[in-house]
């Protein structure tokens, strides 16, 4: 067990502070063109995964750590090992026709869940690149779902 999850994560306080570092990964991503501040964290490739938001039907932003299998990017819908599924989670499964843009390339895509054995494939990978995403399942009694946004 990787120990308990912190107490941050599902609270109002903590959904405010990852909107906002969410906004300012995306502003700087976005201002260098895929290039330099905000394309990585911890020395982890970024992609922004714009969804189209269920309520407002405006795009929503987010920076995810990906996977990339060919044509297919793959998404871990984490949320920081919280009981709750990201917004980004719940506006794909409402609209699954997302883009995701990686450096200066944009794709349009489709996003579902990943089968078991798409599943079976990617999270070891997934974790091999972050290891942290073991202890975010760890902190949950929610599988946290695997998202492969492919070309339609």
């Amino acid at each position: 067990m990787a120990g308990s999850r912190p107490k941050y994560v599902d609270t109002a306080f903590g959904d405010f502070a990852t909107k906002w570092v969410s906004r300012i990964n995306t502003f700087f991503y976005r201002r260098g063109n895929g290039r330099g501040l905000g394309t990585t964290v911890g020395g982890i490739s970024v992609a922004l995964l714009t969804t189209t938001g269920r309520k407002t039907g405006e795009p929503r932003v987010s920076p995810l750590y990906f996977y990339r299998d060919g044509d297919k990017v793959i998404v871990a819908a984490s949320k920081g090992g919280s009981d709750k599924h990201p917004m980004w989670y719940l506006n794909l499964k409402a609209d699954p026709k997302v883009s995701v843009e990686i450096k200066d390339e944009k794709l349009e895509l489709t996003a579902r869940d990943a089968t078991e054995d798409e599943r079976n494939l990617y999270w070891p990978k997934l974790v091999e690149m972050y290891p942290t995403y073991d202890d975010y399942q760890s902190w949950t009694d929610r599988k946290i779902p695997l998202v492969v946004c492919e070309p339609a």
